[in-house]
């Protein structure tokens, strides 16, 4: 892996001076969040939320997007919570049609597949033990390992694998989609999940981090000859600029990389992914939809803000118990998070999501100051996270 500058924390003061919440302070939070749940609850039972709201409301549709497992994976949070049968009927249900899926290969042409099965399937399969889950978990992983291509050493984004200018490219998203591999490495005594995931892992290490640890949205790879091509942007403002979400799936990846590989170069670079967004972000802690711009009018993105909590929230758990950045790393955590509890939840009447002010795809001016899907997942694994001891499904 290159050097990476590894910035020291420009608002270190002010993130010490952010306390950390007490057991009521998140049991109130998490009240918050479970109450929006439950009033969503009986629309989505067999149905899943778009992966965005128009209007703070989300549309019901199939299992058909890249994202319905982040509903799924809500409901297993709330049972874990909880204890609440209800939250388990409904996943166990749901989990009915993501073996489905994986059964009949729908809208399956897509490194998501760790989105899709790691917070539904897998964790199903974890909690109750349900082995048609386990099945279909694995089948999701073997669709997931015929996009690695062995030449660039990368997994295939999107894009038809017999199609040339489709090949080669990778984004920082798939760092969330590679714990699938290793969990399927495990299940099967396979080592091809986990070798995939092991080299495309340092792929993205090499190419979509750049030398002062932003990063790329998008890398592309010679499958020809494994040489590096060159790196753009798909959502953020610019080839060149830093896309908060993107940045935000790379300090949780990578330090995520770490749990299942033992490799230490990843907790150093996810770290220093970490201090690059935190010196970027206004005082209130929440993101602009891309890391370029640190004041003014442009939206924010509440959803990179919930992933970039959960990425800190790993990364405390692999630092040395001796490192300060540890202590500062969850009150910016928390600071995030109780920052949207005040200020960026949905409202109870109108609605049928969990956060407002997430931005799903700003070129295209998709999801814009709306409800993000997977923002809502990773808001409630972050109170999680906080309030309990927690093994992730990641």
């Amino acid at each position: 892996m290159p050097d990476i500058v590894h910035e020291p924390l420009a608002r270190a003061e002010s993130l010490a001076a952010i306390p950390l919440p007490g057991a009521a302070e998140l049991d109130g939070a998490i009240a918050r969040a479970l109450a929006r749940i439950d009033r969503a609850l009986p629309e989505f039972i067999d149905r899943f939320p778009a992966p965005s709201s128009e209007g703070l409301v989300y549309p019901a549709i199939g299992n058909i997007e890249w994202t319905n497992g982040f509903w799924t994976g809500m409901l297993w949070l709330a049972w874990e919570l909880t204890g609440e049968a209800r939250y388990c009927d409904a996943a166990k249900l749901q989990v009915r049609s993501f073996v489905e899926r994986a059964d009949k290969e729908i809208n399956v042409a897509h490194h998501d597949m760790g989105f899709l099965y790691t917070p539904s399937a897998c964790a199903s399969w974890r909690l109750t033990g349900n082995v048609d889950a386990q099945r279909a978990g694995i089948a999701a992983a073997r669709l997931l390992l015929k996009r690695y291509d062995p030449k660039a050493r990368v997994i295939q984004a999107w894009g038809d694998l017999d199609d040339p200018a489709q090949a080669g490219r990778m984004i920082i998203d798939c760092n969330l989609n590679l714990p699938l591999l290793y969990w399927a490495s495990e299940q099967t005594g396979d080592l091809d999940y986990r070798d995939a995931a092991e080299e495309h892992l340092t792929q993205a290490a090499r190419y979509l981090v750049r030398p002062d640890a932003s990063t790329f949205h998008t890398f592309h790879m010679d499958t020809l000859t494994g040489a590096p091509l060159y790196g753009t942007t798909h959502q953020g403002y610019s080839d060149d600029s830093c896309w908060a979400r993107g940045q935000a799936w790379g300090i949780y990846g990578f330090a995520l990389g770490f749990a299942h590989s033992g490799r230490e170069d990843l907790v150093r670079l996810s770290a220093s992914l970490a201090n690059y967004y935190l010196n970027r972000l206004p005082d209130d802690l929440i993101c602009y939809w891309d890391l370029i711009f640190t004041a003014g009018e442009e939206p924010r993105d509440t959803s990179a803000a919930a992933i970039a909590a959960c990425g800190l929230l790993e990364l405390i758990r692999h630092l040395p118990a001796s490192d300060p950045a540890r202590d500062l790393y969850a009150r910016a955590a928390w600071g995030m998070i109780r920052q949207i509890d005040r200020h960026h939840l949905a409202p109870l009447e109108g609605s049928n999501g969990l956060l407002a002010d997430g931005v799903y795809h700003m070129p295209n001016k998709v999801g814009v100051g709306e409800c993000c899907i997977w923002g809502d997942y990773f808001y409630l694994e972050a109170l999680v996270r906080m309030r309990r001891i927690w093994r992730a499904y990641w």
